[in-house]
């Protein structure tokens, strides 16, 4: 990045290698990786997450989102997500970015001490991106200081933690994230369908059951989910059996039958088809890609599925 966080990210970032860093803060992580030759499957959460070095490339559904140095992603909920990052090859570093998880009550407690809403309209996704301003990158710059400083993050996490979501608040997205804090509209009530589809995923699921664990009715359900996610209930729960399923395979944990029947899949053939389609690479590929890895050849292992960079 060419300007503002300079200083002091250089003096953290400096000799750290690639991988995820737990920063000691709550719900704070950093992320170093020096690029990726292809798309992974990660997990989003309710969560922020801002780039420091580098770009990254998510999609979900038919959406596609780009965001580089400079800018910030805020996700409302859980999604399972295609994802790339890209390091940053004019001055050879590599991609960094922090995460912070959303927490609805700290969130809450934030909201109900500031004015009347001020922040922008939002967007209709449940996933949008933003440029970060002077004061947002101040923060993430004390942030990534008190990372070093163990004996301080106790008394100063909670203070930074409330500032970053202070000025996230009163950034284009406040309105998206009051609704992630709120009990009232669409958005809660999806996030329980979504809990509800993650706990019975690799079962059948009728859209009506789905329905009543939420309070929506069918109709509801399908226009809210697909407004808020880009995908219907049921592409969701498709996504999440080829997110774990990938997991199991490049973990070595089961065969491609193995993986299928695992997830919920009753026929081997048509989840190689959905697997194929999704990722771009077929069930055996990276079953082999495992194997190789797991035997030391030299073939380049991609990034299991994660949390989201």
């Amino acid at each position: 990045m060419d300007t503002h966080l300079s200083t002091p990210l250089e003096t953290v970032l400096h000799g750290i290698q690639p991988g995820t860093l737990k920063s000691g803060i709550p719900r704070i992580e950093l992320h170093v990786d020096q690029g990726q030759d292809n798309e992974n499957a990660c997990q989003y959460r309710a969560m922020a997450c801002f780039i420091l070095q580098g770009s990254k490339r998510v999609s979900f559904g038919d959406k596609v989102l780009h965001y580089e140095a400079g800018h910030y992603l805020v996700s409302a909920l859980d999604l399972p997500l295609m994802g790339q990052v890209y390091r940053d090859d004019a001055r050879q570093r590599p991609y960094v970015a922090l995460t912070l998880v959303l927490d609805p009550v700290v969130l809450n407690e934030l909201i109900l001490s500031m004015p009347a809403s001020r922040g922008g309209e939002g967007s209709e996704l449940g996933l949008s991106t933003a440029p970060m301003g002077r004061e947002l990158e101040d923060v993430l710059a004390r942030a990534l200081v008190l990372m070093q400083r163990p004996q301080d993050i106790p008394i100063l996490a909670p203070l930074v933690e409330r500032e970053l979501l202070y000025r996230l608040l009163n950034g284009p997205h406040g309105t998206l994230l009051r609704q992630v804090a709120s009990a009232k509209g669409p958005l809660p009530k999806v996030r329980k369908a979504i809990g509800w589809i993650g706990q019975n995923f690799n079962q059948p699921i009728r859209i009506d059951d789905v329905g009543a664990a939420c309070g929506m009715s069918r109709a509801s359900l399908n226009r809210s989910f697909r407004e808020i996610t880009g995908l219907s209930p049921l592409q969701y729960q498709k996504h999440l059996r080829l997110l774990e399923a990938r997991r199991l395979l490049l973990g070595g944990e089961h065969n491609v039958s193995g993986a299928a029947f695992a997830v919920g899949y009753e026929s081997s053939s048509q989840f190689s088809r959905d697997y194929l389609r999704h990722f771009d690479a077929s069930p055996s590929q990276d079953l082999r890609r495992s194997m190789h890895a797991n035997a030391g050849t030299p073939e380049r292992r991609e990034t299991p599925p994660g949390p989201g960079l």
